[in-house]
Order: structure tokens, then C-alpha cells, then sequence
């Protein structure tokens, strides 16, 4: 049994990433798991809990969060008549076969190489973030036939090795295939829940050495609710902040904080 004064300091920080990844999902649209992931890894780090399979924990608690606020978003979007479900469905057996997988992957890797490749990808949502153009077009529609066999699996599995969303990958290639912006990411929160349900639910069934306590497979449960009942919290006060102020500029210093965060997960993970 842990030291209560431990779960205190742990509850604390816990609460304080969850009020935060509110306010930037209301504020930026960015999805929890870019900023979940290294912030965990990074808080069970400082509170000792770095066993060889953090980064398993740290992507699987990220995940388990998205099913419950992708499942929101899409219906509150759908509220709206904002998803195509058309591009959902087509798009659905493949993201969630690339998910199973992923999920296969990232439990057999060691933390170090999930550490590096979060470092790589991220480097590139962040370039992404900050220097992307709405204009951008690799085509009128969404691929179909090879295209899609291809890419909709890719989404699933590089999200699942990120521990994210639909939004980081599924926005961006909506939009570089014509999809507007609001539609884009009213979809990909539909995505989340395809990416997210089937990799948590192997990331249960995971064994996991020295994880942070009240840690079900890989998922731990405290960082699950702690950070679910904080961003229904903050969410709205991003959402009202965006309403009220240019937030370009803001993502662009976003971009740019992450963009540091991966180079210096990617650092450590090569260990300098």
C-alpha cells in the first residue's frame, strides 16, 4: 500500500493536468492525449514509479480518458449535424484493425522505444500544428479502395502508439482531402472511440512491472478519474476563452511547446 502523503502528491498533480488539458482541448481543439501522454510519464517519473512499462501505462490511461471524451464530443458534434458518418463507417474496420494492433505493438515494446517514437511524432504534429496551411490539398475526397486500405489502419495504429485520439492524425488528413474543418473534426472524434475502446481493452489484459498503484492492466484507475472529472470541469472555460479571443496565436506557441516536449522525450529516450 502506498503512502498517503504518495496518493496526495499524486492526486494534486493529477488534478492540476487534468484542469489544464481542459482549457487547451476547449481553447486549441487539440486532443487530451498530446498533452496527457508526456505529462504522466513525467509525473509518475517524479513521484518513482519508472518501471520498464511506464510509457505502456502512460499510453493506456491516455487512451482509457478518450473513450469516455471522444463518445461526448461525437455525440454533442452529432447534436449538431456535424459527423459524416459516411466517411465513419468506410473508415471504421480499418482504423480499428490498425488500433489492435498498435496495441499488440506498443505492450511488446520496451518504454524507452514508445519514449522515442512519441518523441519522433509528436516533432511532426508539432511542425504540423505550427506551420500548416488550411489551403493544404492532397486531393477533392477522402481516398478510397488502396488509399484507404492503407491509411485508415495507419491512423488507428500510429494513435494507439501516441496513446491519442482521432484528432492529432484523423483532423489534418481530413483536411488535406477536402473535408471542412469543423466537419474534420467532428469525425475524428468519432475516431477516437474506434482507436481508443479496442486498445484499452487489450491494454487491460496487460501485466505490468512497478506500475503506479491502483493500476488495472496497464490502465491506472486514479489518473483515469482524476483527469475525466477535471476536463468535464475546465472543458467549457477553453471552449469560452476560444470564443472570446484569437486562438492562432496560441496554437502556435502550443506547437511550439510541444514540439520541445517530444525533442526532450526524444532526448531522453537516447538517453543524453
Amino acid at each position: 500500500m502506498p503512502e498517503t502523503g504518495l496518493l496526495l502528491q499524486m492526486l494534486a498533480v493529477l488534478m492540476a493536468i487534468g484542469a489544464v488539458a481542459g482549457v487547451l482541448a476547449g481553447l486549441l481543439g487539440v486532443g487530451g492525449g498530446i498533452i496527457l501522454v508526456p505529462a504522466f510519464f513525467y509525473t509518475f517519473q517524479m513521484l518513482g514509479y519508472d518501471g520498464p512499462q511506464l510509457m505502456q501505462v502512460c499510453l493506456a490511461t491516455s487512451l482509457a480518458t478518450i473513450v469516455v471524451t471522444s463518445v461526448r464530443s461525437v455525440l454533442s458534434h452529432n447534436k449538431k449535424g456535424a459527423v459524416d458518418w459516411e466517411i465513419l463507417r468506410a473508415w471504421a474496420i480499418g482504423i480499428a484493425i490498425g488500433a489492435a494492433l498498435g496495441m499488440l505493438v506498443a505492450s511488446s515494446l520496451r518504454s524507452v522505444t514508445l519514449q522515442a517514437i512519441f518523441g519522433c511524432l509528436g516533432v511532426v504534429i508539432g511542425l504540423y500544428m505550427g506551420f500548416g496551411r488550411s489551403a493544404w490539398r492532397l486531393g477533392q475526397q477522402m481516398p478510397k479502395g488502396a488509399g484507404r486500405v492503407v491509411l485508415s489502419p495507419a491512423v488507428g495504429f500510429l494513435s494507439v502508439l501516441m496513446g491519442i485520439g482521432g484528432g492529432s492524425f484523423g483532423v489534418p488528413l481530413m483536411s488535406l482531402f477536402n473535408v471542412p474543418i469543423h466537419r474534420a473534426v467532428a469525425t475524428a472524434a468519432g475516431f477516437g472511440v474506434i482507436i481508443a475502446v479496442p486498445a484499452v481493452i487489450g491494454f487491460l489484459g496487460m501485466e505490468v512491472i512497478d506500475a503506479p498503484p491502483y493500476t488495472i492492466g496497464a490502465v491506472n484507475l486514479v489518473a483515469f478519474a482524476v483527469i475525466i472529472s477535471m476536463t468535464m470541469i475546465t472543458t467549457p472555460y477553453g471552449v469560452k476563452l476560444a470564443h472570446a479571443m484569437d486562438a492562432k496565436p496560441l496554437k502556435r506557441v502550443f506547437a511550439v511547446f510541444l514540439t520541445l516536449v517530444a525533442l526532450n522525450m526524444l532526448r531522453k529516450a537516447l538517453g543524453y
